[in-house]
């Protein structure tokens, strides 16, 4: 197996042929479906449903992996540009660059305090269990005590960061897992993925190119021993997986998702106070959760190949949850489980504390 941190440097097809590829196995599927029978169809139809899901899946690490291919470009180049509020044009420079001259970090302005929810204790249904898809990992649907709690209403912003960043946060090991601490000092981490000093100001390479740190936007690319460390210093903790679910499953699917095609987080709209108020649940970026991902009550992997597709991860990684800037909208469910490596940093990956109570 190629090392997946190394997976962009593999040669491409050229676009002809990834074309043709892809034309030659819509014929072979459509010609298999047309020239099947009721009970044929029957056993095809679950598995090109989880094929088509499994595709949402590439299209979106699809996006990531461009992104991080075009960060070891020393000229950052723009994938698409995309004028962000508050920001400026990305697209000015030379052949689509953004411009890389020194600038200070754009404020958040318009971002309100964070503001924590408070929710009683409460025993509540977590899992799939209706009509419509979902992949086997968020079954059985299962009864689980939530103990009291209390979650912020929205995401942590770059500009927050930046305080933990310049109060030593990548220095001070008491905030720190043991395993996250080693993995600092190897990998040197100093800031999240793609941001890069520059005479004393930040910059953040995005699709559209690099451009300044925006204070008032969800902090991403951070990994779970990142977001965990930020919650220590911040004197709270991230969520466990079923309290996410639990505030999750009254609010509509709504957010910044890939079918809005600005391939960044956004800052929040609207800058409301009103302190009962969940924003960003959904879309701009997977929230890290405290919870280990493993297998619900009750659940058997599947036979054969299929039985793989999750069973098989459910070790030393941790859930995510809600969708993110390069998700479908429409591939998002209260109950998706993502999961990911606490060292990996490539995803749009981001923060959202929870407390205990006082």
């Amino acid at each position: 197996m190629h090392r997946r941190d190394l997976r962009g440097l593999i040669s491409r097809p050229t676009l002809a042929e990834t074309y043709h590829f892809r034309d030659s196995i819509d014929q072979a599927v459509g010609q298999l479906l047309e020239q099947s029978d009721d009970a044929q169809l029957a056993e095809i139809e679950p598995i090109v449903t989880l094929g088509l899901h499994h595709e949402q899946q590439h299209q979106e690490l699809l996006l990531t992996d461009i992104k991080h291919v075009l960060a070891q470009n020393p000229l950052y180049p723009v994938f698409q540009p995309a004028p962000v509020a508050g920001v400026g044009d990305p697209g000015s420079g030379n052949n689509g660059n953004a411009s890389t001259q020194p600038g200070p970090a754009i404020p958040a302005t318009t971002i309100p305090p964070q503001r924590f929810v408070e929710f009683d204790e409460e025993i509540v249904s977590i899992g799939h269990d209706g009509p419509g898809f979902s992949y086997d990992n968020e079954s059985p649907r299962h009864r689980a005590l939530v103990p009291a709690f209390s979650l912020s209403n929205r995401l942590i912003t770059n500009g927050e960061y930046l305080e933990f960043m310049e109060a030593g946060g990548y220095t001070r090991s008491e905030f720190w897992l043991s395993l996250g601490w080693t993995t600092v000092n190897e990998q040197r981490w100093r800031a999240p993925l793609y941001w890069i000093e520059r005479d004393g100001a930040w910059w953040n390479f995005t699709l559209s190119g690099i451009r300044p740190v925006n204070e008032a936007e969800p902090v991403t690319h951070i990994s779970y021993f990142e977001a965990d460390a930020y919650a220590n210093w911040a004197g709270a903790r991230l969520p466990t997986e079923f309290e996410w679910e639990r505030v999750a499953a009254d609010l509509p699917i709504a957010g910044n998702f890939v079918d809005d095609e600005r391939f960044h987080p956004a800052p929040l709209a609207g800058g409301s106070s009103n302190e009962n108020t969940l924003h960003q649940i959904y879309g701009d970026v997977w929230e890290w959760t405290r919870s280990a991902y493993l297998p619900y009550p009750g659940y058997r992997a599947g036979p054969g190949a299929l039985g793989e597709y999750n069973g098989k991860f459910m070790c030393n990684q941790m859930v995510l949850r809600g969708g993110s800037c390069a998700t479908s909208r429409n591939h998002v469910r209260v109950t998706y489980r993502n999961f990911f490596q606490p060292e990996k940093r490539w995803q749009f990956t981001g923060i959202r504390l929870a407390r205990d109570p006082s």
